[in-house]
């Protein structure tokens, strides 16, 4: 683990204590059956109608994890880099009697035997730890069995140009949509260093570890906004904040 990769895992450690400090919430929030956005769920219902195993990517608060399972899945294996993040899940699951387990190590190179998934699940927030996407997809290829699929909903490329003024749309100058990587000054931790990738990037990435994709949607709302009640304009309607893929292992 390089020096960028230890700094990243210090600071995802550090923001997902909260998932510790907001413990009850999140439970009463798992209780009531997790959620998809709406068109998430039109996407992954027809999937989970057939009962898949699914692997979850980064799996975070593990809120995703319930709302798959309520949705259909046979069983979810999270993987978090977060010891402190995967150990709130775990108990949030036992807790309800989920089939939910979690497996703390890094994406990718996650410990599961090949061909073990009907479905890879990923995204808010994920692919910006992303050192090595092509890496990545691999990864994802590799868990899946033949027919299974990989789906990402994830924050759009464009995302970090903007700024979070409230009265219009503007770029940041800081920024770029080209750029390797940007250092976070916002969410989860100042300091962080987020990799970018735009979408050339993340087609070919998964193409290449012989994926077909099957659509690409755009969305203007974004899959996340802070709990303080900023309000930008950029996410107001007139921007690309978010987006969904569907690939699928021949």
């Amino acid at each position: 683990m390089d020096k960028v990769v230890r700094s990243n895992r210090v600071a995802w450690e550090k923001a997902s204590t909260k998932h510790v400090r907001q413990y009850d919430d999140l439970l009463e929030q798992a209780r009531s059956g997790g959620r998809f956005f709406p068109r998430e769920a039109e996407i992954l219902q027809p999937l989970l109608d057939d009962h898949p195993t699914v692997v979850h990517f980064q799996s975070g608060h593990g809120l995703d994890d319930v709302a798959l399972v309520n949705a259909g899945a046979r069983q979810v294996v999270g993987v978090d880099y977060s010891e402190v993040a995967a150990g709130a899940a775990h108990r949030r699951a036992a807790e309800l009697g989920l089939a939910c387990q979690y497996v703390v190590a890094e994406v990718p190179g996650v410990p599961i035997r090949d061909g073990a998934a009907d479905l890879v699940y990923t995204g808010k927030g994920a692919l910006i730890w992303m050192r090595d996407l092509g890496a990545w997809a691999a990864d994802a290829a590799r868990v899946l069995r033949p027919g299974g699929h990989l789906f990402v909903y994830e924050a759009h490329p464009a995302v970090p140009l903007w700024t979070w003024d409230s009265d219009e749309p503007r770029i940041r100058p800081d920024r770029s949509y080209f750029a390797a990587s940007h250092v976070n000054d916002t969410f989860p931790a100042n300091g962080a260093q987020e990799w970018q990738w735009n979408f050339g990037q993340l087609v070919t990435a998964i193409v290449a570890a012989g994926l077909q994709i099957e659509f690409l949607e755009e969305y203007a709302e974004p899959f996340w906004r802070p709990a303080d009640g900023t309000d930008a304009a950029a996410w107001n309607g007139r921007l690309p904040n978010a987006y969904a893929l569907l690939a699928r292992r021949p």
